[in-house]
Order: structure tokens, then C-alpha cells, then sequence
């Protein structure tokens, strides 16, 4: 187990990538290069605590430098411009090229642009980085009207941070109710009456042609329709583009992300690729190709390229969950429940805590709940079951003790 393993892509994947190397005993050298100075870091909190000063910087690091020297990972802070898959080498906007013996691609994505007038203006935010929330965080703070385009998690947490911090919230999205892509009609719904109770103004059906301001200063957005909703900050969240173009300019296949196998390989045995950029046959997608944008997703998956590379290897098989803090509501999604054909409720959404179980015909493909934490690690465990699971049925029965049946279930299987 020697050799040089390159991690491109120094987020949450690619550091779990380096460090699970070093789990697994991996003697060999890791260079972990990432564009971004400083240490990795925690992406989750930027839309939350460290907007609002309850997180700082070395709070939201993944480990302090120690960390690295000890466990021989070194810290390459360049960007990678081409793969040179004949040499073996990864180039490098500084002119450094790193010979590899494995190359692991956890090169994340970026925030979709707002392709409107008026979106360069002054005022007009994106929240996906460190540097993102350092720039928003204290016009934050002096703010009075904030507009967010996009009612997707990243949307929806923030409203409800500055909605908590005084501001008036408007939330545009141009489909029918909140988070669509993601989540179901009862999640949905009471995520919008909870927002709106909590004094944020929700506009479905609301598409933004542009911005407009007074000299280089946002000041409102104007709609599809012609209204203009005032605004003296704008955060943009209308979904992210996985980065591939380094792995596409090498001539590796492409699908809404780069594709792998259930082994997370690229067509290229010497490269592999992890976490949001990555395309891999899930098995809770009736092995459809997925692209999953989770800290979940990237861990797991960067764990099993370790075990591999080690000389452990194993398919990827962990089961897809998720999670998003909008004010004082925890939503946790078990598996993908998108699509279904059938939800059903266990719990009082009155009380803010209570789940959704999502079937596909017979079959649960996912439990979102809310302020219910039980119910999550329960699903995640349901999920897990080989064969027939939980019915519709037992779901329904709401005197039947889930973590019992999920136990049984278990053993039979």
C-alpha cells in the first residue's frame, strides 16, 4: 500500500478521502489540493451559526493543522487546470504537476449563476463558501429588506436567519411550493405555513427577470410579471453545477456529473471520483445513475474509495440521508423519496414533529421527518432491509413500535 494518491478537491469528500487513507493504513504519499487558503472546512454552518457569529472560522475547521502533519497529508493550495492520464500527472495553475499513482476527484460544484441583468450589482449574494459568507455576513447585519430567489434548503435557511434577525423576508421561486425537488407534498406544505407564521413572504410561481438598483447597488427585483419587490440584499440560491470540466477536458464520460461505477471508478481504473460531482448506479434509485448533494454522500463515498485504494474493496452501498435547519425546525431525509406514490403521516404536524414515510408501491423509499430525530435513525435503519421491509400499512398503524419492527425486520433479513 505505497504509491501517491492525489485528492482534488479539498472539501468535506476529499478531506475524508485523505484521512480514511490513513485509517485504512495507507503508507503511501496523500496530497490533498484545494483552491481555496486556510484549512478544510465544515460547509453546513455558513447558511447558519457563522452567519450569525455563533460559529467563527476555526470553529467550522474539520481539523487543525496538527491534524495534517501528524497523518503525513499535505495541504496543496493551487488549482488544477488538466489530467494528463498517459503521465499519470495532475497540472497545475501555479506549474506544478503531481505525479499520481491514484487520482481521487472531489471537485464539488459551484452555485448557479442568475442569468439576469442586473445580477452583478452590488448587494447581490451567493452562500456556498467560506469566503461567500464572509462577504454576506456583516451587509447582513446593517440590512433591512432581503430578497432570496430560490426557496431550495440553502434559500429557505437563510430566510430564516435573517427573518430572526429582523429583516423583512421575501422568498421568490419560480415553481409551485417550497423545496419541489426534493421533498414531499406534506413537507412541502408545512415548511411554507411555518415560514410564513414566522413573517417571511413566500411568492411561488415567481421567476426573477432582473435586478435593479441606484448606480451599482441592488435595490429590488423585478418579476417575470413586472412587480418590483424591494430589496437592499439578494441571496441567490437557485441550485449548484457539479464541477467537471477537468475530468470532461480529460476524456472521461460525463452525466449530470462525472460517471463512475458501483465502485465509485472512472473509466480510467487510475482515477476515481467522490461526493457532488460524481454520477454513481445507486442502489436505492433501482441503480438509475444519482448525483447526491449531501455531506452524507461525500463521507461515505470517500470512505469507500479509501477502503479501496487500500486494498478493501467493497460497491458503495450507504443509504442516502440529508439534512436542513431552517429556524427551529430540523428536517432529516432517510433514502430518496423522490419519487413516490403514496406518503403517509405518523405524528401531528401541529406540534412541529412528526414524519412522512414515502412509498413506492409497496416498497418505503424514504422518511423525511421533522424535529423527530427517532423516527430518522429508525428509517435509516428500515432502509437498510433486504426484501420486504415496512408496509403501508404498519406505517399507518400508529400504535406500532418502529424500532422494534425495524429490529425484527432486520434479523430476518
Amino acid at each position: 500500500m505505497t504509491g501517491t494518491v492525489v485528492v482534488v478537491g479539498a472539501g468535506q469528500g476529499g478531506f475524508q478521502a485523505a484521512a480514511s487513507l490513513r485509517d485504512e493504513g495507507y503508507a503511501g504519499r496523500i496530497l490533498l489540493v484545494g483552491e481555496e487558503p486556510g484549512l478544510p472546512y465544515q460547509r453546513p454552518p455558513l447558511s447558519k451559526a457563522y452567519l450569525t457569529g455563533r460559529a467563527d472560522e476555526a470553529s467550522i475547521r474539520l481539523r487543525s493543522a496538527s491534524f495534517f502533519h501528524e497523518r503525513s497529508i499535505e495541504l496543496v493550495q493551487d488549482r488544477a487546470t488538466a489530467i494528463d492520464r498517459d503521465a499519470g500527472q495532475l497540472h497545475c495553475a501555479s506549474g506544478a504537476r503531481l505525479a499520481y499513482d491514484h487520482l481521487v476527484l472531489a471537485t464539488g460544484a459551484r452555485n448557479r449563476s442568475l442569468p439576469v441583468p442586473g445580477a452583478e450589482l452590488d448587494g447581490v449574494f451567493y452562500l456556498r463558501t467560506l469566503p461567500d459568507a464572509e462577504a454576506l455576513r456583516p451587509r447582513l447585519a446593517e440590512a433591512r429588506r432581503a430578497v432570496v430567489i430560490g426557496a431550495g434548503f440553502i434559500g429557505l435557511e437563510f430566510a430564516a436567519v435573517a427573518s430572526a434577525m429582523g429583516l423583512d423576508v421575501t422568498v421568490l421561486e419560480a415553481t409551485s411550493r417550497p423545496m419541489s425537488r426534493a421533498v414531499s407534498l406534506p413537507i412541502s406544505a408545512f415548511f411554507r405555513e411555518a415560514h410564513e407564521a414566522a413573517g417571511i413572504a413566500m411568492e411561488f410561481g415567481s421567476v426573477a427577470a432582473r435586478i435593479l438598483g441606484e448606480g451599482s447597488r441592488a435595490e429590488a427585483v423585478e418579476t417575470m410579471d413586472g412587480r418590483e419587490v424591494p430589496a437592499d440584499l439578494v441571496l441567490v440560491g437557485i441550485g449548484v453545477v457539479p464541477n467537471v470540466e477537468l475530468a470532461a477536458e480529460a476524456g472521461l464520460a460525463i452525466a449530470n456529473g462525472i460517471s463512475v461505477d458501483e465502485h465509485l471508478l472512472t473509466a480510467d481504473p487510475a482515477i476515481s471520483a467522490i461526493g457532488d460531482c460524481a454520477s454513481y448506479p445507486s442502489a436505492f434509485a433501482g441503480g438509475a445513475a444519482t448525483r447526491l448533494e449531501s455531506v452524507q454522500n461525500a463521507v461515505d463515498q470517500a470512505r469507500s474509495v479509501a477502503a479501496r485504494i487500500a486494498g478493501r474493496p467493497r460497491p458503495y452501498r450507504a443509504i442516502p440521508w440529508f439534512w436542513s435547519d431552517q429556524g427551529p425546525l430540523k428536517l432529516q431525509i432517510a433514502g430518496l423519496a423522490i419519487p413516490h406514490e403514496t406518503t403517509i403521516l405518523r405524528g401531528d404536524p401541529g406540534s412541529a414533529s412528526f414524519s412522512v414515510f414515502c412509498f413506492d408501491g409497496p416498497r418505503l423509499v424514504g422518511v423525511e421527518s421533522v424535529n423527530r430525530a427517532a423516527d430518522h435513525m429508525i428509517a435509516r435503519r428500515l432502509l437498510a432491509v433486504a426484501g420486504p421491509g415496512l408496509t403501508r400499512e404498519e406505517a399507518a398503524d400508529a400504535g406500532l413500535d418502529l424500532r422494534q419492527r425495524a429490529l425484527e425486520l432486520l434479523g430476518s433479513s
